[in-house]
């Protein structure tokens, strides 16, 4: 069964506060949440405030992906996590 766009929006931002307080993560929540925001960018039920934030949030996980110190690219973004967070927050 798939997830609701709401249950999408719930484990995103899971993952998101997950990397903000343990200042560490996995290729594979990197390559999770790509796949979250690829699936909530084409749902008409998402708010176009969330899009642009997806967007950028979609750029971290790339780079977070590829980068050869994936816990120093999640330490030198917190004050974006914590803002990605209360702002997907707000809007969902």
């Amino acid at each position: 069964m798939p997830l609701s766009h709401h249950d999408q929006v719930t484990l995103l931002k899971d993952i998101l506060s997950n990397h903000q307080t343990d200042c560490c993560g996995s290729v594979a929540e990197c390559e999770q949440l790509e796949r979250l925001i690829k699936s909530l960018m084409v749902n008409t039920q998402v708010d176009q405030n969330v899009k642009s934030i997806l967007q950028e949030v979609y750029h971290y996980s790339q780079a977070g992906a590829q980068t050869a110190d994936l816990d120093g690219h999640i330490t030198a973004h917190q004050e974006n996590l914590s803002q990605w967070v209360d702002d997907i927050g707000q809007f969902s």
